[in-house]
């Protein structure tokens, strides 16, 4: 919380009221005289304590918990006679930065569901709120916390080039955890911006960034493992799908040893896929059994199987009408969550499968 731009009486009685003390115990805590509180009390807003006192009553505002400093600002709410944005410097508060960080956790669990309208919401208040020169080097995370989440949120919609995509909104985040000097989240950013690579077919750039990623140690066990994961990915759909193979069944193992249940759910997924480009059609359906068992419920996730599955289905003409059904399920979960770059997907599966039969 900043300090107060001017202190008067009033705001020294108001401090006091705040911190639930008596005027002996308030004395006590600035190390003042009981008659210097009680002058400043008596006459209001007539007095200014010097600057010293200022200083003092500066860093017992600085020291209060965000309770107190919350009472504090009603407190100067209610006399009604001076705005309280004029008593302050510019900058947000400190429960400003604690409702911040809640609702970065809310719009969080709410893309995991594809939630996107209410996640915006959440992100886009902030980002509006306050500007970057307004921010210290907290809020100046959380400014950057927020353009990681909007990247996501963009990315999982499918905007992933031009001014207002995820790629841009990422570099944005990139750039300022790398001045604030936060270098695990600049690294997760860097990931990031490797997937929407390989969103937009880049896949030999993308396969080089997570394999340099996958070695970083700026990056978490499980991130190191998901990068390595996704080297795969960008293998098999290059054709390589041997060689995805073997990436992938270590990044399997090293989730299983990091017990990450979830990841290691999708790295059966992705393993599946793998081993049906490379024609082990029966192969590929038993990871995709594991896959299923294991799936998280979230409509993302529902997709991702149900276009797995359908992709192995249809490459067997005995079961390709039920690998058409799944696709038209999975087509219309991408249309009710507004997922384009799925839907896009399913339906190059589809125009695929058709030019061929």
């Amino acid at each position: 919380m900043g300090s107060l731009a001017h202190w008067t009486g009033c705001e020294a009685r108001a401090l006091r009221r705040a911190l639930r003390l008596s005027v002996r115990a308030f004395a006590e805590r600035l190390g003042v005289g009981v008659r210097t509180v009680t002058k400043w009390e008596s006459l209001g807003a007539q007095t200014t304590p010097r600057p010293f006192m200022q200083s003092i009553l500066d860093t017992a505002l600085a020291t209060a918990d965000a309770e107190a400093k919350q009472r504090f600002e009603l407190l100067l709410r209610q006399d009604g006679e001076t705005p309280v944005r004029d008593y302050y410097r510019s900058g947000p508060r400190e429960w400003d930065y604690e409702t911040w960080t809640d609702d970065l956790g809310r719009a969080a669990a709410c893309l995991a569901q594809q939630d996107f309208k209410f996640a915006s919401s959440l992100v886009d208040r902030w980002l509006r709120r306050f500007t970057p020169l307004e921010l210290d080097g907290h809020g100046l995370y959380l400014h950057a916390r927020s353009l990681v989440l909007l990247g996501d949120l963009r990315r999982d919609q499918g905007d992933v080039q031009g001014p207002l995509s995820a790629s841009h909104t990422y570099r944005c985040a990139h750039q300022f955890f790398r001045e604030l000097g936060v270098p695990r989240r600049a690294a997760q950013v860097e990931l990031s911006l490797a997937v929407v690579e390989e969103m937009n077919g880049r896949l030999d750039l993308a396969a080089r960034r997570y394999e340099v990623l996958a070695g970083d140690s700026r990056l978490s066990p499980r991130d190191r493992t998901r990068a390595l994961l996704w080297v795969g990915t960008a293998l098999s759909k290059q054709g390589s799908n041997d060689h995805a193979v073997t990436v992938m069944a270590e990044a399997i193992r090293r989730f299983e040893q990091l017990e990450e249940p979830d990841d290691w759910a999708v790295a059966h997924q992705k393993m599946a896929l793998a081993h049906r480009g490379a024609g082990a059609l029966g192969v590929a359906l038993r990871y995709l059994d594991v896959a299923l068992a294991n799936r998280s419920d979230s409509p993302m996730q529902r997709v991702r199987l149900q276009t797995a599955h359908a992709h192995i289905l249809l490459s067997d003409r005995a079961t390709s009408e039920g690998g058409l059904r799944l696709l038209d399920e999975a087509a219309g979960t991408s249309r009710t969550f507004g997922m384009s770059h799925q839907l896009a997907s399913i339906e190059a599966i589809r125009s695929a499968f058709e030019h061929v039969n």
